[in-house]
């Protein structure tokens, strides 16, 4: 039953953030909108890490096989990306090292924060 719960607190959130996508007059990402109001209610105290602990791990720990449907659909649409392949790997390369180094920098200025607060 906890596990359900779990759940539900989750998927309301995801539903919270399809509803927010759909007021907005641009298109945003509902899985961006989700997980930024996650993020809101647990820094705001009303969410707390022990109501999604459980389910949010196996989540994470399964993460791959949410990528199965994705994968099939770029193997069913070969043709369309047939001839742009390289460019989509130079693409998927580039983007790579992006994140790579935005998450670096972020957690070296955090890491930096830190140090400060802990001087005063």
């Amino acid at each position: 039953m906890k596990l359900l719960k779990q759940l539900c607190i989750i998927l309301g959130i995801c539903l919270a953030g399809e509803g927010i996508a759909w007021i907005l007059p641009i298109s945003f990402p509902s899985s961006v909108i989700s997980m930024f109001l996650m993020l809101l209610l647990l820094i705001a105290g009303i969410l707390k890490l022990e109501h999604i602990k459980e389910v949010s791990e196996y989540l994470v720990q399964n993460m791959a096989f949410f990528f199965i449907p994705a994968g099939v659909a770029i193997i069913e649409k070969y043709e369309l990306v047939q001839g742009k392949i390289l460019v989509l790997l130079l693409i998927s390369f580039l983007t790579l090292i992006l994140t790579f180094l935005a998450a670096a920098f972020t957690v070296q200025g955090v890491i930096r924060l830190q140090e400060r607060r802990k001087g005063k």
